[in-house]
């Protein structure tokens, strides 16, 4: 009897050994498991934030290039060279602005490197009436006038005193009286040309009123008139695609009225404005140009 119960604790006891041996294992196993889980966690948070360093490493290197834009088209445009000028080694900044004095000033101001969003009859007058020292440097795209339909829909529909918007800065007044001129809505004084005002009309046979404003405010104030002449780029912000009459890419405001790169005078063949006019004047812009604004916006170069 004593022996079979010696056995029996015997047999116990191995067993207990046994069990305990495999379950040692099992969690082991586990244990050599969590690690490698947890050292590959740790090593795919080292290579990110390695990558993310040299990504930081590669921007610090770079040389910041600061340029103000108006949104559409000019905005847009300098984001699609955005790499080509990292390329170069210059990281572009672009500063927007909603309308056509603060990036001059800032521009004189050093603020910027250079800006987009102007023509040259305007520089030069901002120049001359604010004695500012900014020169083009590019000509990169032409943005065509065109009336719009507000309260009227056609130009035959035009009823006496009908009311007409325009731009109220000097010289994109004169551009939308030449188009009023062109559709045969007014006669302007011939000496005027890109000087006209509306104190150049000499013949206006419907007693048009016209309504001068500034040219951004325009596109909000288009149910208030009968028509209005609106820049390109503001038409475009606003969704406008119904158009009355546009210039012609062969008019004078064609060869005119280009849109530039400008910057300060003295600065015109820097290291920064020639990697920018570099980067702008290719073949890749001219088709980005031609691809995406549906003839509101025409490459110039």
């Amino acid at each position: 009897m004593k022996k079979r119960i010696a056995l029996l604790l015997l047999a116990l006891t191995l067993t207990g050994t046994l069990i305990s041996g495999c379950s040692g294992t099992s969690s082991s196993a586990e244990e050599s498991s969590t690690a490698e889980e947890e050292t590959e966690e740790e090593t795919g948070e080292t290579e990110s934030e390695e990558a993310e360093a040299e990504a930081d490493e590669e921007t610090a290197e770079l040389e910041t290039l600061v340029v103000g834009a108006v949104v559409t088209p000019h905005a847009e445009i300098l984001e699609f060279i955005r790499d080509d000028l990292a390329e170069a080694g210059y990281d572009l900044e672009i500063v927007e602005y909603n309308d056509y004095v603060l990036p001059n000033t800032a521009l004189e101001s050093g603020d910027l490197d250079a800006n987009y969003f102007q023509h040259v009859p305007y520089l030069e007058n901002f120049n001359e009436e604010n004695g500012t020292h900014i020169v083009a440097v590019a000509s990169v795209h032409f943005e065509p006038m065109a009336i719009y339909p507000g309260k009227t829909s056609s130009l035959e529909e035009l009823q006496e005193g009908a009311t007409v918007a325009i731009p109220n800065d000097t010289t994109n007044e004169a551009r939308a009286l030449l188009l009023l001129e062109a559709n045969g809505l007014i006669t302007l004084d011939p000496d005027a040309g890109l000087t006209a005002t509306v104190l150049d009309i000499t013949d206006n046979p419907l007693n048009l009123e016209i309504t001068e404003l500034e040219a951004a405010q325009i596109p909000r104030s288009i149910e208030d008139v009968d028509i209005a002449v609106i820049n390109g780029n503001y038409a475009i912000e606003a969704g406008l695609t119904e158009t009355i009459a546009v210039e012609s890419s062969e008019s004078e405001a064609a060869e005119t009225y280009g849109n530039v790169i400008a910057v300060r005078e003295g600065d015109e063949d820097s290291a920064k404005t020639q990697a920018l006019v570099d980067a702008i004047l290719t073949d890749e812009v001219r088709d980005f140009i031609t691809d995406n604004y549906d003839g509101a916006v025409l490459p110039v170069f």
